[in-house]
């Protein structure tokens, strides 16, 4: 069984910089493409940033392109996401996610494509 949990959520300050780790274990780190998904109060769930099984491709939405950044450590099961510049807008749930994937370059977007999901750690930006 696939677990994914993630780690990194609290209250920080607009402008600060925040890291999310999500730790993977149960399954074979380097077959799973992962990605990071976030949930605001009263709206959907929606893409923030994906990265390739090895790691070289990575994917953005526009509203994180140029401040977030995604990386994986393939030796520690782990995904990380580097927050910078955060704004209240960011303030959310944030959730990692696994997908089974053949390619070894692909990074996906959809939520979808995903099997496994973490519980999600809390990020707040407060003015």
């Amino acid at each position: 069984q696939v677990q994914l949990v993630e780690s990194g959520g609290r209250l920080v300050q607009v402008g600060d910089s925040l890291r999310l780790s999500c730790v993977v274990s149960g399954g074979t780190f380097t077959n799973v493409a992962m990605g990071w998904f976030r949930q605001a109060p009263a709206k959907g769930r929606e893409f923030v940033s994906a990265i390739s099984r090895n790691g070289i491709t990575t994917r953005y939405s526009d509203s994180v392109t140029g401040r977030f950044t995604i990386s994986r450590d393939n030796v520690k099961n782990t995904v990380y996401l580097q927050m910078n510049s955060l704004e209240p807008e960011d303030t959310a749930n944030y959730y990692c996610a696994a997908a089974n994937s053949q390619y070894e370059d692909s990074a996906y977007y959809v939520q979808q494509r995903y099997n496994y999901w973490g519980q999600g750690t809390q990020v707040t930006v407060s003015s």
